[in-house]
């Protein structure tokens, strides 16, 4: 894949596609990414999807602690669902009491919400809370755990698979910083208010004060998450995601030596990003490219229009290199649906193309009377 064919739409229906291609952006005059003390590393634009930096990102690794990650996101999505409830009251199993590893302190057979759940999971990666939080949505960690595979089908996270919703070590739980960055970047598309829970820099719970552990909250004020994540195996993990002014970046950093090298290791990429690169929208949702002719149509003419923004990721100050011009089928017949592709949309960076976006009808149009489409016919014959 050239370099110029590595950018991404904007657009929340076309990103889980999209992203599975993508590769490192290269441009010339533009420094290689720094040199960070991790097994492997990605770092993601948010809107565009483009890969910034990265370091076998595609090979799998104990996610630890980040399997939260999709926890939450399954919690998330039982609330947008009116599944589950933020006030509701869930009794506390002796399962979840007695999980193993990072605590919230919850206590068997006492009374917790949803909502204080949520913060002991995402702000003090609690084990026993993540289970808790299963049970409660799903009956049992177990159906919960299928839940979580579910999605991770759904959002295009190949080489994800869940086995429990804490993250403790077992063979058949492994992600990809390639997954991780993808899942991370749907849970702040889909559910903004429940994802705003980490950027949180402590919690309390039953008397007991615990910090979040991500350490760049706090350092940084750009940065409004994400998780952390350690065992043994999988070594010191972070996933990070920082806005500066309009542009979003998410860091995945894996198997480092420790807290403060996850931390480092993390920064460096982010400062990277926002201080080589732009995003950019070309256009936003719908945005009328052009208008074509229709033959043998009810109406003669139809707007060609993007389902989704347009936008692309660049080297900063290059923004007018970008151009793009639109190529459409010169002999539209109806009946056309809405939505149906008519043509494309071609950008082009200093002349080279990198990008080539469906242009659709902006609404349908049936076909013509008799003696319109015989007049039309006609035309067509002859050219005119």
């Amino acid at each position: 894949m050239g370099m110029f064919s590595r950018f991404c739409l904007f657009a929340a229906l076309a990103l889980t596609t999209l992203l599975a291609a993508a590769e490192p952006v290269s441009f010339p005059g533009v420094p290689a990414p720094p040199q960070v003390a991790a097994r492997q590393f990605i770092l993601m634009d948010f809107e565009s999807g483009a890969i910034l930096a990265e370091q076998a990102p595609d090979e799998r690794a104990e996610p630890a602690s980040l399997t939260k990650i999709m926890t939450a996101y399954g919690v998330a999505d039982a609330l947008a669902k009116n599944l589950v409830k933020l006030t509701d009251i869930v009794t506390i199993s002796e399962k979840a009491w007695k999980t193993e590893g990072s605590r919230m302190f919850i206590e068997v057979n006492k009374q917790v919400s949803v909502d204080d759940l949520l913060h002991g999971m995402m702000i003090q990666s609690g084990n026993d809370a993540a289970v808790a939080l299963a049970e409660h949505v799903s009956g049992s960690e177990e159906v919960f755990t299928t839940v979580m595979n579910q999605h991770a089908a759904r959002l295009g996270l190949t080489n994800t698979k869940y086995a429990n919703a804490e993250g403790l070590p077992d063979p058949n739980n492994y992600a990809t910083p390639r997954d991780l960055a993808k899942l991370t970047q749907a849970f702040i598309r889909d559910y903004p208010e429940i994802y705003k829970y980490y950027s949180q820099k402590e919690f309390t719970f039953n008397g007991i004060h615990q910090p979040n552990r991500n350490g760049l909250l706090g350092k940084d004020p750009s940065v409004d998450g994400v998780k952390t994540g350690h065992t043994e195996a999988a070594g010191y993990c972070l996933i990070s995601s920082a806005k500066r002014e309009n542009m979003r970046l998410i860091a995945v950093v894996l198997g480092t030596e420790s807290n403060s090298a996850r931390t480092k290791a993390s920064e460096a990429l982010l400062n990277y990003g926002f201080r080589y690169f732009e995003t950019r929208e070309l256009y936003p949702a719908g945005a009328k490219i052009a208008t074509a002719r229709v033959w043998k149509g009810a109406a003669p003419n139809v707007d060609v229009v993007l389902e989704a923004p347009l936008g692309v990721t660049i080297p900063r100050g290059k923004y007018a290199s970008v151009k793009a011009s639109a190529e459409v089928n010169p002999r539209l017949v109806a009946p056309l649906a809405k939505g149906q592709q008519l043509g494309r949309l071609i950008v082009r960076y200093e002349d080279k193309e990198f990008l080539t976006v469906p242009l659709v009808a902006a609404a349908a149009v049936d076909q013509g009377s008799f003696l319109s489409r015989g007049i039309d016919h006609l035309r067509l014959m002859i050219g005119r």
